[in-house]
Parts: C-alpha cells; structure tokens; sequence
C-alpha cells in the first residue's frame, strides 16, 4: 500500500499491571509501524499509572470508570487511527506480523475479523450474518472508527455491549470482511468468561432491544435454552 493506514489499538485495564505488560510487548514486536496504542487505565493501584509514565509511545489515562465499556468509549473518542482494534491486557497478536498481514493490502469493509486462539485450539469466526451471539471476538476485530463514533458502546449493557453494537452495525448495512487466519491469542481470565449466563442474558436483553418481531421470533428461542442450562449449570 502506497498509504499505510493508521490502526489504533486501545486496551482498558485495572490493577493487571503484568498482564498489561505482556499486551505492550506484543505491540513493541509488531512488524506494522503504523500502531497508536491507546491505553485506558481505571485508576488502577498496582503501579500501573507509574509503570505507563516511563513507557514512551503510548497514549494514556488513569481516572475512575463506569464499567469496562464505559473505558472503551474512552478510547474510542482518544482514536487517531482510521482503524480501531481492542486488546485486553492479557491478550497478544497471534503473531508478529499480524498487523502487516492485515492491512498490507487495501481493506474495503467497515468491519475486518478473524479467527482466535484460545488455549491449544483455533475458534474459527463464522461469516457474516445477524446470529444470537458474537460470531468472533472484538480481539479480532478491526472496526473502523467512524463506525464506532456513529453506534458506541451502550454501556447500560455490563456484559454485551459489544454484541449489541456489531448487530447494529450488521443492521446498518455497514460491511463485515472476514479474514482466514487467527489475529489474537485470547486471555481467557475475561469477565465474559467467568460469568457465561449473565452474559447470556444480557444478550437476550439485546435482541429485544435492536431486533424486529420475525428476529425475535427466530434467535431467542434457542438462547433463551442455552440460558436456562447454564441457569441449571450454575455457570
């Protein structure tokens, strides 16, 4: 490309000091120069605010938060990239030239996604399509910036915000382009994670909220099972 883009990467983060170290450093061995690294720090007292004012080439603030969503509309609003990608401190890019692999060629779409590693095994993305749930994670998702300043974060969604912002996007006729290859190792220790029918029924929320009748009628009675199993569960 004669016209690299910008790609901003913003990670939000709260006492993970370690694990947001290990985040930076997969940034620092990216073949892509073209990086903005954005971090959002909740006001965090493990010396995560101290650790970040010695560390140049990063753009950051530390200061209480509503909620993980809340930080990432924060970030969102400090983009200077044409594209915007979140990390969790903990995750890293699947390999050193990830980001080159990405945008070495011109990218026509709103929405770029790809696969994930998760432990020893590949969670494959799943095409395009308005489903019950993420068809892939935002860790390996590049969504244009215009795109998020136009649908942010709904923060009143603790567990699936972000699920509610892609379906709207998918509504919106915005373009989704999906890629081949994995684009992050995922840090399973997530709150989605830990707490899978909270996040379930938040998602139910969802689709009653941004969904017609006829979506309705076709997407929740298979998560409304799901949730009642993890219900039985404990999950």
């Amino acid at each position: 490309m004669s016209n690299p883009v910008l790609v901003t990467v913003v990670t939000v983060c709260r006492n993970v000091k370690s694990s947001l170290e290990k985040t930076m450093n997969s940034l620092l061995h990216q073949s892509y120069a073209h990086i903005d690294y954005v971090i959002i720090d909740g006001a965090s007292t493990d010396g995560t605010p101290e650790m970040l004012g010695k560390t140049e080439g990063v753009r950051w603030i530390s200061e209480p938060d509503m909620g993980i969503y809340d930080a990432m509309n924060k970030g969102i609003r400090m983009a200077e990239g044409e594209w915007v990608i979140f990390m969790n401190a903990g995750d890293v890019f699947a390999s050193d030239d990830t980001l080159s692999k990405v945008f070495s060629v011109e990218r026509d779409a709103d929405v770029i996604y790809g696969d994930v590693i998760k432990g020893d095994s590949i969670k494959k993305a799943e095409p395009p399509h308005n489903g019950h749930r993420m068809y892939f994670c935002h860790q390996s998702a590049f969504v244009r910036t215009s795109c998020l300043k136009e649908f942010p974060f709904d923060i009143q969604h603790r567990m699936s915000a972000d699920f509610k912002q892609m379906k709207q996007l998918y509504l919106a006729g915005k373009t989704f382009m999906q890629l081949d290859f994995p684009i992050a190792v995922f840090d399973t220790s997530g709150v989605s994670n830990a707490q899978r029918s909270k996040g379930l029924y938040d998602n139910i929320q969802v689709i009653r909220e941004v969904d017609n009748w006829k979506e309705r009628l076709r997407l929740l009675p298979r998560l409304l099972f799901t949730y009642w199993m993890c219900r039985l569960r404990g999950a």
